[in-house]
């Protein structure tokens, strides 16, 4: 692999100079037949408006397995904050598109290699790009922000050792890559591939240590997660279908320090939005409301109904209200966040060629 992987390709950003994304939902379709994002404007009691398409210039990708979520991750589509950039994986290309991001508008920049097979998850933290390749094993790709573009780092690539061989491939692949809130450590989900989590050590200079630190939580499933604080993340447990509140330490081991089960089927994303958390439970089409305090101790707020196959979800700036992608129709629902945390239904809307899809960021 050479020092920088040249761009796949690389477009004019016109008039765009990347002032961020505001009163947006950006959605991705993950077609097969040619990956898009859908925007949404956002208007101030939370009801969206469909505004435009765009293509990735890159495939959706389908695991094995499959029904509501085809590519079974979490942080798929991710947003930027400090570029203005969005960063959409496209799993059946093995590439990833970064746009600008102009309130709800988009111009695509680069499409660029992803560093592995069926990329499905990107993490961002301040210069620091990686990407989540789940299919050969599962890898790591990291990258760096450079006016505007990603350039790809042969010395961030890791491999996570898995089996490749193992199916189905939606719940034996990776889940999510994500940072710790002080951004020391990379935290990759394994699914039930390990049932484990693996942390890579960083460097200053945001590269990863030569191999990670494997944590096994036996049958658990661990799926997506949050960050809460600088060392603690909130991760779904699609096992026992559970969330749990889990301490990153300074060796990149990791304890469980609690659990709370939802009691609901295929507990596996969780959104923040201010003071709650919210899981979706594909497999009984609902969100499990919890307040969180501090210290990470979660308090169950009840569940909610969504459309069918409740998959990834965002909130909007404030906390203010929750958009859900339900994978089984390509469906986006809306709710209002109510200050005890209860959610109020504002509609839903069907995404173009969104059946199966995941990601989704919201402003």
């Amino acid at each position: 692999m050479a020092a920088t992987t040249p761009s796949v390709f690389a477009a004019t950003t016109g008039g765009m100079h990347g002032r961020g994304a505001h009163h947006a939902v950006f959605v991705q379709t993950d077609n097969p037949a040619g990956n898009q994002v859908v925007a949404y404007h956002r208007a101030e009691d939370g009801q969206l408006t469909r505004t435009d398409t765009y293509d990735t210039g890159g495939l959706g990708g389908v695991l094995e397995g499959s029904v509501a979520d085809h590519l079974a991750s979490q942080g798929s589509l991710t947003y930027d904050e400090r570029h203005a950039l969005l960063y959409a994986v496209n799993a059946g290309s093995d590439t990833v598109t970064v746009f600008a991001v102009d309130g709800d508008r988009l111009v695509r920049r680069q499409v660029i290699a992803s560093g592995g097979r069926f990329p499905v998850s990107v993490a961002v933290h301040g210069d620091a790009v990686y990407v989540l390749n789940a299919l050969d094993g599962g890898s790591i790709q990291g990258f760096v922000v450079t006016d505007g573009h990603l350039e790809s780092r042969a010395d961030r690539h890791r491999c996570l050792g898995l089996d490749p061989n193992a199916t189905p491939q939606f719940t034996h692949t990776p889940g999510q890559v994500g940072f710790t809130g002080d951004g020391s450590k990379l935290v990759v989900t394994t699914k039930a591939g390990g049932n484990s989590l693996e942390v890579f050590d960083l460097d200053r200079s945001g590269a990863p240590a030569q191999s990670p630190v494997v944590t096994t939580q036996p049958d658990t499933v661990p799926f997506g997660f949050v960050e809460h604080g600088e060392h603690d993340i909130l991760l779904t447990q699609a096992g026992p279908n559970a969330v749990a509140t889990v301490r990153i330490h300074g060796d990149g081991t990791a304890t469980q320090l609690a659990a709370v089960a939802t009691g609901q089927s295929a507990t596996c994303w969780i959104t923040a939005a201010g003071g709650f958390r919210y899981a979706s439970n594909a497999g009984s089409s609902t969100l499990s409301g919890f307040r969180v305090d501090e210290h990470g101790r979660l308090t169950p707020l009840g569940n909610t109904p969504t459309g069918p196959g409740t998959v990834d979800s965002a909130a909007s700036e404030g906390g203010h209200f929750l958009y859900v992608q339900t994978g089984v129709n390509g469906g986006l629902d809306s709710f209002r966040v109510n200050t005890d945390g209860s959610l109020t239904a504002l509609g839903s809307e069907t995404v173009p060629d969104a059946a199966g899809g995941e990601g989704i960021v919201a402003f």
